[in-house]
């Protein structure tokens, strides 16, 4: 099914004044629109790798008409973010973008001919006064007139508001998918409608686990693909099935370890179906089911009601989070372990502004250069010189996270998907190990992920958390991937799960405030769960997050990175103290 993504809208503004002025800006004008326009959708993916779409305005904004002939196109063109460009004057507050429910931004031109800050600064100053929100974009460089090229510092900004309006507009309209209710007491599994709807314009949705078994019982699921999908599982996923360390009294038999591996697979197409919606299961006679969630994003309950007596969700959890399944490679699904759906939307947050696949794991372990030496003997050197934090799931993590894709460098990477290979499908596949759930935890058996994570990836871990009379915050640590040699990660490995996936995680300090050392991050972290996005992407999350009006209550992103709407300039100069002023001034975009 073709989807219809939003598009950027761009709005050249020029002085309506005719008889002269406006006829020897026109063109101009139109063509600094055109460079962006094609600055966009030269740079920018859609989640599904196309590129992104942008509507031009039908002719120059020169005042309130034609803003609004404008704003008639855009609605029309499903135009989900405004920019508006301008070389010169022009009048304020008749051009504005008067939408409020869409992220907008105004690049004026720095150029001494015609007055184009001037314009940017008294429409910045309207949307202000209005209570509209904008960025503004200004170039550091004076550029000569007609002059239509993007200077490094306007494309730098220019991408990061479209990255996070596209963020935002991707969201709208779509569901979160809640499969079960609230694992084992975790507040972030506590679905909150109001935030979803208020804040991300995102419907919350509510299905039982007992559906899974439902469509389970009457085989409501397209058997040929689960045919498929079960062959593919036997000779990628089974045939590295490892260690069964259950006590021998607990193992399951071979026979009963075989029927949850179809199970599982089972469990993974019902899944995606539930979220997304399938129309082969209206071909054999369930159109009702064929429709699914609308859902950008869903979470599994899994433990404990679930998994005491089922297979659990790893297999289906890790499957459905890689750039790939039995059917090749694919968009990842943004799907959260114990329907965490704080840390599910962090993974939103995290694909939509990078278009890459998520880690979801525990934030379970500060390891100090003293214990890890104490430990296993081993003084720590290098990246993890100053401890690392394990970051390790109950079972399930992409297989994007085990690092064997490479950048063009021949750096371990996690990519889009459009830029993935076969071989390194291979690779992420003979890189995990499938071993028999720990009983002990899971007595409904199933299948955990595990592997090592490659060092060297540059990371991003994000986490939104609530908070009582205050509401959204978002936390953010840059850094990197890192590993130990073998024999140290052995001993490391068995103080905990050795059938998890590991991913050991070095933040990038500052010696200051939450990041004064690797154990601050730790100890100031809100959740026991975070999410890790490929590259620093940390200035984009800032970005979407004003846009959002979600403040952020720590990062370690430089100073000249960061990017919010003019308004917040007047919330004070303390730039953390100014979000939290702004963000609870504007409050949530669809209240």
């Amino acid at each position: 099914m073709k989807i219809t993504y939003p598009k950027i809208g761009i709005r050249p503004i020029i002085d309506g004044r005719r008889g002269g002025i406006r006829e020897s800006l026109e063109e101009t004008t139109m063509n600094l629109a055109k460079s962006v326009a094609k600055l966009y959708s030269d740079t920018l993916k859609y989640p599904d790798g196309t590129p992104v779409q942008c509507i031009l305005a039908d002719t120059c904004i020169g005042g309130v008409k034609e803003a609004a002939i404008c704003a008639e196109k855009f609605e029309k063109e499903r135009v989900g973010l405004s920019l508006s460009v301008t070389p010169c004057w022009c009048y304020g507050s008749e051009t504005i973008d008067m939408n409020p429910n869409i992220p907008k931004a105004i690049w004026g031109f720095n150029g001494t001919e015609r007055p184009g800050a001037v314009y940017l600064a008294a429409a910045l100053a309207a949307h202000n006064q209005k209570g509209i929100p904008a960025f503004g974009i200004y170039g550091k460089d004076v550029q000569d007139a007609g002059d239509t090229s993007l200077p490094e510092d306007v494309k730098e900004k220019l991408l990061r508001f479209a990255r996070a309006g596209l963020a935002v507009a991707l969201m709208k309209g779509k569901s979160y998918l809640a499969i079960g209710s609230v694992s084992m007491g975790i507040a972030g599994s506590i679905v909150n409608p109001d935030f979803l709807q208020e804040y991300l314009g995102i419907r919350a949705e509510f299905v039982d686990t007992s559906e899974i078994l439902r469509r389970i019982q009457l085989e409501i699921y397209d058997k040929n693909e689960y045919e498929k999908a079960l062959e593919w599982t036997r000779t990628n996923c089974m045939a590295h099935e490892g260690e069964d360390y259950n006590p021998n009294h607990l193992k399951h038999s071979r026979e009963q370890k075989n029927k949850d591996w179809e199970f599982v697979v089972k469990m993974t197409l019902i899944m995606r179906d539930l979220m997304i919606g399938n129309p082969k299961l209206a071909e054999i006679g369930f159109g009702e089911e064929s429709l699914g969630h609308n859902a950008i994003a869903g979470g599994f309950q899994g433990q404990r009601q679930w998994t005491d007596f089922l297979p659990d969700g790893d297999f289906s959890e890790t499957i459905l989070n890689t750039s790939f399944d039995w059917n090749g490679i694919r968009e990842p699904f943004t799907f959260a372990t114990e329907d965490d759906f704080l840390n599910g939307i962090s993974m939103l947050f995290g694909h939509l502004l990078s278009n890459t696949a998520q880690i979801f794991a525990d934030v379970r372990t500060y390891w100090s250069p003293e214990a890890i030496e104490r430990v296993t003997g081993w003084k720590p050197e290098g990246l993890l010189q100053n401890g690392a934090i394990h970051l390790i799931n109950s079972g399930s993590c992409t297989l994007d996270g085990t690092g064997q894709q490479s950048d063009q460098s021949g750096n371990p990477a996690m990519k889009p998907h459009w830029q993935i290979t076969d071989e390194e499908v291979t690779k992420m596949l003979k890189a995990t190990t499938w071993h028999p759930a720990s009983l002990e935890y899971m007595r409904g058996g199933g299948f955990s992920s595990q592997f090592l994570t490659k060092a060297g990836m540059p990371v991003t871990m994000c986490r939104l958390n609530l908070v009582k009379g205050l509401g959204p915050v978002l936390q953010i640590a840059e850094g990197w991937t890192a590993t130990f040699p073998d024999e140290v990660f052995d001993i490391i490995n068995k103080r905990t799960d050795k059938t998890w996936p590991s991913t050991f995680f070095v933040p990038r300090i500052t010696e200051k405030g939450r990041f004064t050392d690797v154990y601050s991050v730790m100890n100031y972290w809100g959740a026991n769960h975070g999410a890790i996005s490929y590259g620093h992407i940390g200035a984009d999350l800032i970005t979407l997050a004003a846009t959002l009006s979600i403040p952020v209550n720590m990062h370690n992103v430089n100073e000249n990175k960061i990017f919010r709407p003019a308004a917040w300039s007047a919330f004070g100069s303390d730039n953390e103290g100014a979000d939290y002023r702004a963000c609870n001034n504007y409050g949530a975009m669809y209240k």
